[in-house]
């Protein structure tokens, strides 16, 4: 059984769950929007049997992670995210760890990875390199792609805050099911999650994510320099192990095909057959495995 700790960082007082030994090896479980924690209700205990520690927070805006000042802004963007995950690691003084994520998750962990290498012994990310260039942000995609980002165009109305404030739960669910349409998830999986959609900040972290990265929200200032450095999209030199499945309806398979470009270390595409989205909740024995597979890589 998890615990559920508490740490302090610079803006954050961030949950998270911790299991296996404390003394034990690191690993950081990083779920992504619309999820939380219980992504890697399966893939825990696989983790701490072969012998580490695993660590899942709770990102900003979800669950019982909350902000320290009413007055810090409610950002979502790239950089946040990336500085929050560093400041846990500082926080609970873990000088290395593996760091394994999908959606935002695998976004922080690129981050770090990229301009922290010596904080990663691996990485295992999901859908691709997810560190985003937005210094373009209004140049469009591909048209099958925008329709995918239905929600994220929503998201930059005032009718789409007031969607996700009302119907967040409606709205979150549909998600689910679409971007991961062979996975028979039931009402309690579902609800299980959905309650870390309570956070206070939830809709405004989550508003303000999709807005910046369109050009339509400004960020905060405090994240400006490392934004800088993702604007270029560093590449990443820790050993990496990429999965993405053949399902997954907001990312299909074909865009990370070239991600390989980015990985300068031992790197290993793999494909999960049937899998949408959410791999770790999908299949979590595959997960797992991955993530001991990249621990016996040596750090160049």
């Amino acid at each position: 059984m998890a615990d559920l700790v508490r740490v302090q960082t610079s803006v954050l007082d961030i949950a998270y769950e911790q299991s296996g030994s404390v003394d034990a090896f690191p690993v950081v479980l990083l779920h992504g929007y619309p999820y939380d924690a219980r992504a890697f209700d399966e893939v825990v205990p696989i983790v701490n049997a072969a012998g580490f520690r695993t660590i899942v927070p709770y990102l900003r805006g979800y669950g019982p992670t909350r902000f320290l000042s009413a007055d810090t802004p409610r950002s979502g963007e790239q950089a946040a995210i990336g500085q929050d995950l560093l400041e846990l690691l500082d926080a609970l003084q873990i000088r290395q760890a593996v760091l394994a994520g999908f959606d935002w998750g695998a976004r922080a962990a690129c981050i770090v990875a990229a301009i922290w290498p010596e904080r990663v012994r691996g990485l295992v990310t999901c859908a691709g390199y997810q560190i985003q260039d937005n210094s373009q942000p209004t140049k469009p995609v591909e048209a099958e792609q925008e329709r995918r980002f239905w929600y994220q165009h929503y998201f930059q109305t005032e009718r789409g805050r007031r969607g996700l404030t009302e119907r967040r739960d409606e709205i979150n669910r549909l998600l689910w099911k679409l971007w991961s349409p062979t996975w028979a998830f039931d009402d309690e999986t579902f609800k299980r999650t959905a309650a870390s959609y309570d956070n206070p900040d939830f809709v405004d972290v989550v508003i303000h994510s999709y807005r910046h990265r369109m050009g339509n929200a400004a960020g905060d200032p405090h994240y400006a320099k490392l934004e800088a450095q993702l604007s270029v999209q560093p590449k990443i030199r820790v050993p990496t192990i990429l999965i993405h499945g053949t399902v997954n309806d907001v990312n299909p398979v074909r865009n990370s095909e070239s991600h390989g470009r980015f990985f300068t270390g031992p790197y290993e595409r793999r494909i999960f057959e049937n899998i949408g989205h959410n791999p770790p909740q999908e299949d979590p024995k595959s997960f797992a495995a991955a993530i001991l597979d990249v621990l016996k890589h040596q750090s160049r």
